[in-house]
C-alpha cells in the first residue's frame, strides 16, 4: 500500500500513531512492511489457505461475535440436504459437470434462490410457459457471471433456520466443517507461514474485534488477479462478518484500486456485462422485454426490489422524451449478451477475424495486459485501431517496432491495421471526478488548458457522437426503412450538453447533473428513493443520485475537517446518499442500540422516532428496530427493522453463497493455474470452474506432480513501483521518474542468485512457455525463500511498468503471462505464475523462438496441458467449440 497507494497510506500511519497495529502479509518485503508492526511473507497464490486458517481459528476458538453472526448473517439458514461440500468430494462442490456448477443443490432448505439483481436464465421456473423463450446465441447451460448483477438473492419460499446454530446443515455448521482442515500446520504447508507467526496474526485480529474494537482489511490486485480472485475477497468477507467488522467504524474490507477512479469506472461501468449502478446487462433471450427483465427482482426484499425505477430512469436519461411506456422506454435498444465479451475473448476474436475495429482509451495492452504477444496478435489483425493517450505508447507503434517485428516474425508491411493516434488531455487539463475506494466522489478542477490537439475523453466521445449523428441525418434519404429504424437508437439519444471555450468542451458538471437525475420539472433529485418507474424521473446512475442535490455539485465540497464532524460528510460526496459506511445499521444491535459506546455510529432514537448518529443511516430512517413487515410486502418495505444488509433480499450478509458465484458457495484452496506444488488440501489441483483458453499462442505449464513441471521451478509475481504508473504510459516519458527507476529489473533472494549464478545488477533471462524477457538483477533479502510442503520455494518479483518506448525502456513483464481467468469476473491471473531464470541476456530473432520452443519441448507442453478435465466429467468446452466462454476444469 505504501508503494502503490502512498497518499492513502498516510492514514494508515495516522492510525498507527493513534495505537493501531499494522500487519502486512505479502510475498515481498516492501515499504509497507517496513512501516508495519508485523510482516508475514507468504507464497503467492496461497491467500485462501491463509484466510481459511484465520477463519478456522475464529470458529474453533469461539472468537466470533455471536449476536452479530446470529442476527445479521445467514449463519442460521439451513442448506438443503442435496448439498455436498469439498470435504466430501475431494475438492469439488456438488453440482459440478461439464466444466461448471449447477448451483441448485446449494440452495436453502425450503426455498429457491435467484441471484440478485436477477438470474435470468431460469425463466420457466420464474414465469412458467408464458415467460420468454430460452436463451439464443452461444450461451452455455452452466451460465456466466454476466447473468447476475449485484446484491442478494430473490427467495421463492421461506428458508428454514436454526438460531441456535446447532443444526448440522445450518450455514454455521457447514462453515465449521469446511474450514476445519485449515489448521496452522496446513497453513504452513500451503503458504510457507510458520505456525507461530500465523498465531500471532490470528490472536491480534481476534483481540482487536468485537463490540469494543474493530479491524479492517485492505487489499489490491494481489488478491484479485487470480483464477480464484473473487473467492479471496469472499474469504476476507467471511472472516470480517464472523468478527462483526462490517458496517461498523474502523472495520470493513477496503479495495485499493489501481487508478484514482477505477471505482468510478465500475460504478459507471466500462465493463461489458453491467449497466450503470451494477444493473446487469440484458441477456440475448427472445421476446425479452422490460417487464420480464425486472420481474426477476419484482418479489425481491430490499432495494433491488426497485430495479424497475432504476432502469426506467436510466433509459429516460439516455433517450429522454423518446422513451415512453408505449415503447417499453426503449428497453429493446440495450445491447444483449450472448456470453463472455470481455477483453481476452475480444482479443481472441480479433485473432480469429471476428472483430475489425478497436478503441484503446487510456490503456496500453501491447505491454500492459497478460500475454502481451496475444494482445499484439489481435491488434495486428484489425482493419482499424484508435489509440488515445498522452504519449506514443507501444499500442500505437506495435506495427513498426513491436517485439514481433524486432524478432522477424512479421514485417510492418504485412500488418494491415490502420492506426489513428489521438493525443489525450491529462486529468489536470479537464474537469471531472475521481471516485475512490470508499465510494467517495471528489471533483477535480481543470488547472490548465490542453495544448495543441490534446482533448479530453469527454470531448472525444461527445464530438464523435455529434459527427456520427450528423452523418446519419444527412443520409436518411439513402437509408432503407430497416436502417432508418436502427438509426433512431443514435439519433434519439439525449446529446444536448452545453459546451464552453474555443475547443467546444462539453460541460462536465452538466454530465454529472444528468447522472444525478432530475424530476419531471427538470429539478435535480436529492436521493435514489425519489426515482420512479413511470418515466417521470431521469437518472444516469441510480447509486449516484444525490451528488447534485439542491443543484449543487456535492462532489466539489471541501469543508475543512476542523469545521465539521469526524465523519466529514461535507467533504466530497459518497454513494449512496452520502453514506460513509454502507450497511451501517449493523453498527447497532437488533434493538437499535450501539454495540458499545466506544464504537457508536448510528442508532435508533426512540424519542425522535428515527435513526440518527454520526453518518447518514443506511436504512429507512423511520423504520423502528422492532418493525415486522407485511408478509406480502416487497422491496425495502419487506425488510425487518433488524435487517441491516439492505441490498441483500434477506437483509443478511452471506457467509455462504447459495447462488451468484460460479466456483463455489464457499472459498476453497486451489493452486494457481501454474504452480510448482500439488494441492495439499484436495485432489483437485486448480479451480475447477476457472476460465482457460488453450490456444497455440497461449500455452500453459504443467503443475505439481505433472510431468515437466520441474522445467519451470520458480514462482514469479508482478508488482508496482511508486516511481512508475501502471504500464508506464504516464511515467516512462518523464525524466525525473525515469531517473528514479531507470531500468527493468527482477528482484530475487541471495539464495536463488547463488543457485542460478546470478550477479547483482547483472542481466537475467526469465523464461515461460509464452516468452523470454531480460532484466537487470536486484538481489535483496526482501524476496526470501519459503519452506513449503517440505521443500524450499523461491519467488521472483517482477515490476510490470516497462516496454520498448519512452525514456526508460525494457522488456514487459506481461510477456511472460498466460491467460487464465477467474470465472466470476473474467480477471486474469498475474500474481502467481511459474518460470525459469538464468544468467545473461535473452537471445533475439530466431534464437529467441528456439529457446522458448526448447522449454516447451522439455516440459512436454501441448494445447491440453493444464486443462485436462476432472475425472468422470466431459472435456471442457474449448475455444474451437464456438461457445466462447473458455471455461475449463481440472484433473
Amino acid at each position: 500500500m505504501a508503494e502503490a497507494h502512498p497518499v492513502g497510506f498516510q492514514w494508515v500511519m495516522e492510525a498507527k500513531r493513534r495505537g493501531a497495529k499494522i500487519i502486512h502479509v505479502d510475498p515481498r518485503f516492501t515499504r509497507t512492511s517496513a512501516m508495519a508492526d508485523a510482516f508475514v511473507p507468504l507464497r503467492a497464490g496461497s491467500d485462501v489457505a491463509f484466510l481459511g486458517g484465520l477463519i478456522n481459528h475464529v470458529l474453533s476458538g469461539e472468537h466470533y461475535f455471536r449476536d452479530y453472526v446470529v442476527n445479521y448473517t445467514n449463519a442460521p439458514m439451513i442448506v438443503g440436504e442435496e448439498f455436498v461440500d469439498t470435504e466430501d468430494l475431494d475438492g469439488l462442490f456438488s453440482g459440478f459437470a461439464e466444466g461448471g456448477y449447477d448451483t441448485t443443490s446449494w440452495h436453502y432448505e425450503g426455498s429457491r434462490v435467484n441471484a440478485s439483481a436477477g438470474e435470468r436464465d431460469r425463466w420457466d421456473e420464474l414465469f412458467g410457459e408464458q415467460g420468454p423463450e430460452h436463451p439464443s446465441g452461444r450461451e452455455t447451460p452452466t451460465g456466466g457471471p454476466e447473468r447476475a448483477g449485484s446484491g442478494g438473492p430473490v427467495y421463492r419460499g421461506i428458508p428454514e433456520t436454526d438460531p441456535t446454530l446447532n443444526h448440522p446443515r445450518c450455514v454455521f455448521q457447514i462453515l465449521k466443517r469446511h474450514f476445519a482442515r485449515y489448521t496452522p500446520e496446513f497453513v504452513e504447508q500451503a503458504c510457507g507461514v510458520e505456525p507461530g507467526r500465523f498465531r500471532e496474526v490470528a490472536e491480534a485480529l481476534v483481540a482487536n474485534s468485537g463490540p469494543e474494537r474493530t479491524s479492517a482489511f485492505a487489499y489490491a490486485v494481489g488478491w484479485t488477479h487470480h483464477t480464484l480472485g473473487v473467492q479471496y475477497i469472499r474469504a476476507a468477507s467471511i472472516l470480517q462478518l464472523l468478527l462483526g467488522n462490517i458496517g461498523r467504524p474502523g472495520g470493513g474490507i477496503l479495495a485499493l484500486r489501481g487508478h484514482a477512479s477505477i471505482q468510478g469506472s465500475t460504478d459507471i461501468p466500462t465493463l461489458f456485462d453491467l449497466l450503470p449502478g451494477y444493473i446487469p446487462m440484458p441477456q440475448a433471450h427472445r421476446n425479452l422485454n422490460l417487464d420480464t427483465f425486472v420481474a426477476a427482482d419484482s418479489a425481491a426484499k430490499g432495494y433491488w426490489g426497485n430495479m424497475r425505477s432504476y432502469l426506467v430512469s436510466l433509459l429516460k436519461a439516455w433517450w429522454g422524451e423518446h422513451a415512453t411506456a408505449d415503447n417499453d422506454f426503449c428497453f429493446d435498444r440495450l445491447p444483449r449478451l450472448t456470453g463472455d465479451h470481455g477483453n481476452f475473448r475480444t482479443v481472441m476474436d480479433q485473432i480469429d477475424g471476428k472483430v475489425r475495429g478497436y478503441f484503446v482509451i487510456g490503456e496500453n495492452p501491447a505491454v500492459g495486459t497478460a500475454n502481451s504477444h496475444q494482445q499484439r496478435m489481435g491488434l495486428a489483425n484489425l482493419d482499424w485501431l484508435v489509440v488515445r493517450d498522452l504519449n506514443m505508447i507501444e499500442t500505437a507503434t506495435f506495427w513498426k517496432d513491436g517485439p514481433e517485428v524486432e524478432n522477424g516474425e512479421t514485417r510492418p508491411e504485412d500488418i494491415g491495421t490502420e492506426v489513428f493516434f489521438l493525443p489525450a488531455a491529462a486529468h489536470t487539463e479537464k474537469d471531472g471526478t475521481f471516485t475512490n475506494t470508499q465510494r467517495m466522489l471528489q471533483w477535480h478542477h481543470k488547472a490548465v488548458e490542453p495544448e495543441h490537439d490534446q482533448r479530453s475523453d469527454l470531448w472525444f466521445y461527445y464530438h464523435l457522437g455529434m459527427r456520427i449523428r450528423s452523418k446519419l441525418r444527412e443520409r436518411q434519404g439513402e437509408r432503407t426503412a430497416e436502417q432508418r429504424e436502427r438509426d433512431r437508437q443514435l439519433l434519439e439519444l439525449t446529446w444536448d450538453y452545453p459546451t464552453e471555450g474555443e475547443i467546444v468542451e462539453p460541460d462536465a458538471a452538466a454530465v454529472l447533473r444528468e447522472i444525478n437525475g432530475t424530476d419531471a420539472a427538470d429539478t435535480a433529485l436529492t436521493a435514489y428513493t425519489q426515482l420512479r418507474s413511470d418515466g417521470s424521473t431521469r437518472c444516469g446512475c441510480w447509486i449516484y443520485c444525490g451528488v447534485y442535490a439542491e443543484e449543487v455539485n456535492q462532489a466539489a465540497r471541501r469543508k475543512p475537517g476542523a469545521e465539521q464532524s469526524w465523519t466529514a460528510l461535507e467533504w466530497g460526496w459518497a454513494w449512496p446518499a452520502n453514506r460513509r459506511i454502507i450497511y451501517n445499521r449493523a453498527s447497532a444491535d437488533p434493538e437499535g442500540n450501539p454495540w458499545s459506546a466506544r464504537k457508536a455510529y448510528v442508532w435508533w432514537d426512540p424519542e425522535q422516532g428515527c435513526w440518527t448518529g454520526h453518518d447518514v443511516p443506511d436504512f429507512d430512517a423511520g423504520k423502528p428496530p422492532d418493525h415486522e413487515p407485511d408478509p406480502e410486502a416487497s422491496g425495502p418495505e419487506a425488510l425487518r427493522g433488524s435487517e441491516p444488509f439492505v441490498m441483500q433480499s434477506d437483509g443478511r450478509a452471506w457467509l455462504y453463497a447459495p447462488t451468484g458465484l460460479l466456483d463455489g458457495p464457499l472459498p476453497a484452496h486451489y493452486e494457481p493455474q501454474e504452480s510448482p506444488l500439488s494441492n495439499a488440501f484436495y485432489g483437485v489441483q486448480r479451480n475447477p470452474a476457472r476460465q482457460v483458453y488453450p490456444r497455440p499462442e497461449n500455452p500453459y505449464h504443467p503443475s505439481g506432480t505433472e510431468t515437466g513441471s520441474a522445467v519451470f521451478p520458480y514462482v514469479f509475481t508482478t508488482f508496482r513501483l511508486t516511481e512508475h504508473h501502471t504500464a508506464g504510459g504516464m511515467s516512462r516519458w518523464l525524466p525525473h521518474l525515469s531517473e528514479l527507476a531507470p531500468a527493468m529489473f527482477v528482484e530475487l533472494s541471495p539464495e536463488l542468485a547463488a543457485e542460478r549464478q546470478l550477479r547483482h545488477l547483472g542481466w537475467a533471462t526469465v523464461i515461460t512457455a509464452r516468452a523470454a524477457i531480460e532484466a537487470r538483477v536486484l538481489i535483496t533479502q526482501r524476496m526470501m525463500p519459503l519452506r513449503v510442503g517440505g521443500t524450499t520455494l523461491h519467488q521472483i518479483g517482477i515490476p510490470w511498468h516497462w516496454g520498448p518506448n519512452g525514456l526508460t525502456t525494457g522488456d514487459a513483464a506481461n510477456e511472460l503471462l498466460g491467460v487464465a481467468l477467474d470465472p466470476n469476473v473474467h480477471i486474469m491471473e498475474t500474481k502467481a505464475g511459474t518460470c525459469d531464470v538464468r544468467p545473461g541476456r535473452r537471445p533475439h530473432g530466431a534464437d529467441l523462438r528456439r529457446l522458448i520452443d526448447d522449454y516447451r519441448s522439455r516440459a512436454g507442453i501441448t494445447e491440453r496441458t493444464g486443462v485436462d478435465p476432472v475425472e468422470g466429467t466431459p472435456h471442457p468446452r474449448s475455444d474451437a467449440d464456438g461457445h466462447g466462454e473458455g471455461r475449463a476444469n481440472d484433473e
